[in-house]
């Protein structure tokens, strides 16, 4: 079990104070929450960092990708849970279903509510990943997310409700699979490249290309975008309106970056739904790459990883197909 903070470690404020404090409560107290946890498995823990999920980045993933492929390339270990906060755990997911190379599971967990909350839901959410990467019939699913008696495939949860319990849906494909009291029922498995079919991993020194997400919206300009490539980033991925468009000022702008080189993607803001190339915009003539499924922090997360493999946008499209 690797631990990075989050609500599911985070303690409330005393009344009357509102809101709480992320990663306040140790892995060892999470286990000890969960009543039974230790008959699924024997745990071994690690703490690898304890910050709300606001603020994970580039050096978190690095420490967890390092980590969880030390863990799982140890013959007795049958998989990872990662403790983590429910704000970027899509990211973190996705990514780790990109560069970690192992069969065996890698499962996210999180929490809505802190630990100290009333009906906090963290220790069954953490007894239910438990027993979910403990399961003989996990392995070669990719990364999974589990919370709220669900696990969701990497590539398909996205968070959806800011203060819900059943904040996460997997809206393109469906669940993988449902689990009750630890009780594990999986359906289908992934249809796009993951874990060991992947060709990505992580560079050992240089940090991985900047890539800026832009976000659509009535009366754009091109501002947003042309701050971007003076900023230096090496990516942009439009959060588009509809089926990722961009007003004509702003589509000047991001034509003339992917002119300049930049990987220009169309992305959704809408939360659903299949960005199509060449629909509603010429993206053969102005260079542009198709985010297929991906919603926009998924998108920047592939095209981060694709960067560091080539800079040409035919061949980055056929990334957003593949994964």
């Amino acid at each position: 079990m690797l631990a990075t903070g989050g609500t599911i470690a985070g303690a409330g404020r005393p009344r009357p104070a509102h809101g709480y404090r992320s990663g306040i409560f140790s892995i060892a107290s999470l286990i000890a929450a969960a009543p039974g946890i230790e008959s699924l498995a024997r745990l071994d823990s690690a703490n690898v960092a304890s910050i709300g999920s606001q603020d994970m980045g580039e050096s978190v993933w690095r420490a967890l990708a390092r980590r969880a492929e030390e863990a799982l390339s140890e013959a007795e270990v049958a998989g990872v849970v990662v403790t983590h906060g429910t704000d970027t755990m899509e990211e973190t997911a996705y990514f780790l279903n990109l560069v970690v190379r192992s069969p065996k599971p890698v499962v996210l967990v999180g929490a809505m509510r802190p630990a100290t909350a009333m009906s906090a839901d963290g220790p069954m959410n953490l007894y239910n990943a438990v027993a979910t990467a403990a399961h003989p019939e996990a392995g070669g699913r990719g990364v999974l997310v589990v919370a709220n008696d669900e696990i969701h495939f990497a590539r398909e949860v996205a968070k959806t409700n800011t203060t819900q319990v059943g904040t996460f849906r997997s809206t393109h494909r469906g669940l993988a699979g449902l689990v009750s009291a630890g009780r594990i029922h999986f359906y289908g498995m992934p249809v796009r490249r993951h874990t060991l079919a992947s060709e990505f991993h992580v560079p050992a020194r240089r940090p991985l290309p900047r890539v800026d997400i832009v976000y659509a919206h009535a009366g754009m300009g091109r501002e947003l975008i042309d701050a971007a490539v003076r900023g230096g980033a090496r990516g942009i991925v439009i959060a588009g309106v509809g089926n990722g468009n961009l007003g004509a000022a702003a589509l000047a702008a991001a034509g003339a970056a992917a002119r300049a080189g930049v990987a220009v993607v169309r992305s959704s803001r809408t939360g659903g739904g299949i960005v199509e190339r060449n629909v509603e915009m010429d993206d053969d003539r102005l260079g542009f790459i198709a985010a297929d499924e991906l919603n926009p922090q998924k998108a920047r997360i592939l095209l981060m990883l694709g960067l560091t493999r080539t800079a040409d946008p035919v061949l980055l499209q056929g990334m957003f197909y593949a994964y």
